[in-house]
């Protein structure tokens, strides 16, 4: 039987996003006969502990190390400067006896996400080990991002992409084809149970059981398309008046010193629909908002994949979005929803109009999309493509 493969993933973010979940998803489903798993995660300030070392620790058969990464380069203060310099210094004792950890272990493949921090440790090590860096991007990669992580991009020996439209992105900065994986998001379907009963949201949200509900999940910025959804959910209205709009997500600022939720909601206001739209701020069950809405909408900017619609879809219900980014390449237009332009507020609220008007066709996308889910978009899958494209890195 060929020797197992040791693979280490960086986590040296405290926190715990839509990256890292995937990646705990590759994690927990990659093939155990074929792959030893190692996971690097930082132990944080010692004050707490951290939600990614928390997420980690309930993963089984993995061999997890608490590291303490440098500070996160950004811009500081001069005093604050001096203590990442010192904390920089401290942290290189742990990351000697990381790179003693690669080589010791075999570990042959090291994996992360494509932020600076972790992005650069991973190719170091690689340099430093022998082993093969594989940086896995969530974005959509350009010239804004900063110069380490672009370095740690053009120098990874491979980089993963959630979508075909990250892939040509990709291509277009300069990285060579060959290196690229295109290896889509997954979820764990069994978080997604379409049976779930969306009836006592309703009551806590005080909607009516025969008022149609769209919902939207996600941080509250502009790129997300929450502004053009307004002003679409106000045209609809004067259709249907028996519906009602939840705004779900917690508050991100664009610019320091302003909210963009209070401009959502003056925004409301100015279209008079404040009375019919419901802002709940982050919620933690968002499987139940799912079962409590008819439709699902985020009407989002150059999406690079687009993982809440994969969630909608596996609840069964209808996606309504737009038609750019790699959303195309997860909802298929007319089968598990509609896309409609970029920035076109009456063609989305006419897509909205349709599915409200036609319960029958939310029901046939909704149980199209839930099949499309389990066929392509599981995140078993997704630790097969992973595992696949390791073998081929390694034999390249």
């Amino acid at each position: 039987m060929p020797e197992k493969v040791g693979v280490l993933f960086i986590f040296a973010q405290e926190g715990f996003g839509a990256d890292a979940a995937v990646h705990a998803d590759v994690i927990r489903n990659l093939d155990r006969e074929r792959f030893v798993v190692h996971v690097a995660c930082t132990g944080g300030d010692g004050t707490k502990v951290p939600e990614s070392l928390a997420k980690l620790r309930a993963i089984p058969d993995i061999q997890l190390r608490v590291t303490h990464f440098a500070p996160s380069l950004g811009p500081r203060d001069f005093g604050a400067a001096l203590r990442a310099a010192r904390a920089t210094a401290a942290c290189s004792r742990d990351f000697l006896a990381l790179q003693k950890y690669v080589k010791t272990h075999g570990i042959r493949i090291i994996h992360s996400s494509e932020r600076p921090r972790d992005a650069t440790y991973n190719v170091v090590l690689g340099k430093l080990s022998g082993a093969r860096s594989v940086v896995h991007l969530h974005v959509k990669w350009s010239e804004d991002y900063s110069a380490l992580a672009k370095w740690a991009v053009r120098r990874a020996d491979a980089a993963f992409s959630i979508s075909r439209y990250v892939t040509n992105a990709l291509i277009r900065m300069g990285k060579p084809p060959a290196s690229i994986y295109t290896v889509p998001n997954g979820i764990e379907l069994s978080n997604w149970n379409p049976e779930i009963d969306g009836s006592e949201v309703r009551r806590e949200l005080a909607i009516p059981s025969d008022t149609l509900v769209l919902a939207s999940v996600s941080r509250l910025f502009s790129w997300k398309g929450q502004r053009e959804l307004l002003r679409a959910f106000a045209l609809v209205r004067a259709v249907v008046p028996n519906v009602r709009l939840l705004i779900v997500g917690a508050d991100a600022p664009e610019v320091e010193g302003t909210s963009f939720s209070e401009e959502l909601k003056a925004l409301a206001r100015e279209l008079r629909v404040e009375d019919y739209v419901v802002f709940t701020g982050a919620r933690s069950d968002v499987p139940r908002i799912m079962a409590a809405c008819d439709v699902f909408t985020l009407p989002s900017f150059e999406e690079p994949f687009g993982l809440v619609y994969l969630e909608a879809m596996a609840m069964r219900r209808p996606v309504i979005a737009v038609d750019n980014g790699g959303v195309p390449e997860v909802v298929e237009h007319a089968r598990s929803g509609l896309l409609s332009p970029p920035l076109d507020v009456p063609a989305l609220a006419n897509n909205i109009l349709t599915l409200l008007r036609d319960r029958e066709l939310r029901v046939r996308m909704g149980n199209y999309g839930r099949a499309r889910v389990l066929e392509h978009f599981s995140a078993q899958r997704m630790a097969r493509d992973a595992g696949e494209a390791y073998q081929r890195i390694l034999s390249a």
